[in-house]
C-alpha cells in the first residue's frame, strides 16, 4: 500500500481540525467551559486526546478558534442566501444581514457566546486565528458593499458595535432585548427595519416604517416674485 501524499494528509489535518472545533461548540453550548474537558471534545470529535495539543495552546484558544469559526459560517450563510441581493441597495441588505447573523447567535446561543465573550475579556485577549481572519474578511467584504471608502477604519468600527450589542444581549440580570439593539444598529447604519431577517416584534417606535435617519432636509423654495398674488 503505498503512502498517503502530501495533499491527502493534509485534508485529513483539516477535517480532524474542523471535527474538534464542531465538537466544542457543540459541548461548551451543551454544558459550558468548566463542565467540558478536553477528553470530551475529542471524544466527541472521534479524534485522539493528543490531536489538540497539536492544534490548540489550550481549551480559551480551541473555543476561541470554535467560535470564530461558527460566526464565520453563520455569516457566510446569510449572505449568500438565496435570493442574493443586487441592485443600489444590494449593500444596505448585506449589511443587515450581518447584523442579523451576529445579533441571531448571540440570541440562540446564550451560553455558548457568554463564555466566548468572557474568554475576550480576560487576560488571555483576543487571538488571531485562520477561523478569525475569515470572519474579519466577510465582515470587511461586508462595509465594502455597504459603500465604505475606507474599510479599514470601518470594519473595526463594524466590530466594535456588534460586540458592543452582543455584550447588553448576554449580561446575566440586566439582558437588553434583541428588537432595542437591533433598531441601535440599524439606525446607525440607515437600514430599513424590513432589510434583513426582521424579528416578529415591531421596532421600538412602532410609527416609523424606516428605523434609519431621515434623509437631508430638503431647502425652501423661495417664493418668486408675485408668486403669492398667483396663488
Amino acid at each position: 500500500m503505498s503512502p498517503r501524499s502530501a495533499s491527502v494528509n493534509e485534508e485529513l489535518r483539516r477535517r480532524s481540525r474542523e471535527r474538534l472545533l464542531q465538537a466544542t461548540v457543540e459541548l461548551v453550548g451543551e454544558r459550558g467551559l468548566e463542565a467540558t474537558t478536553l477528553g470530551d471534545i475529542a471524544q466527541r470529535a472521534g479524534a485522539a486526546r493528543g490531536l489538540i495539543s497539536y492544534y490548540f495552546p489550550g481549551k480559551r484558544q480551541l473555543l476561541q478558534s470554535a467560535v470564530h469559526r461558527l460566526m464565520h459560517l453563520t455569516l457566510q450563510a446569510a449572505l449568500e442566501r438565496e435570493p442574493r441581493p443586487t441592485g443600489p441597495d444590494a449593500g444596505r441588505e448585506l449589511m443587515a444581514r450581518a447584523i442579523d447573523a451576529i445579533l441571531g447567535l448571540a440570541h440562540d446561543r446564550p451560553l455558548l457566546m457568554r463564555t466566548h465573550m468572557a474568554g475576550i475579556l480576560t487576560a488571555e485577549g483576543f487571538i488571531q486565528c485562520p477561523e478569525q481572519q475569515r470572519l474579519a474578511q466577510l465582515l470587511r467584504e461586508t462595509v465594502v458593499a455597504y459603500g465604505s471608502t475606507d474599510p479599514d477604519a470601518d470594519y473595526p468600527l463594524l466590530r466594535a458595535l456588534l460586540m458592543g450589542s452582543v455584550v447588553p444581549m448576554l449580561l446575566p440580570g440586566a439582558q437588553m432585548p434583541l428588537v432595542r439593539l437591533r433598531a441601535e444598529l440599524f439606525q446607525r447604519y440607515g437600514l430599513d427595519w424590513e432589510l434583513g431577517v426582521p424579528p416578529d416584534e415591531e421596532p421600538p417606535d412602532a410609527t416609523r416604517a424606516r428605523v434609519g435617519p431621515p434623509g437631508p432636509k430638503q431647502p425652501e423654495q423661495a417664493e418668486q416674485p408675485g408668486q403669492a398674488e398667483q396663488a
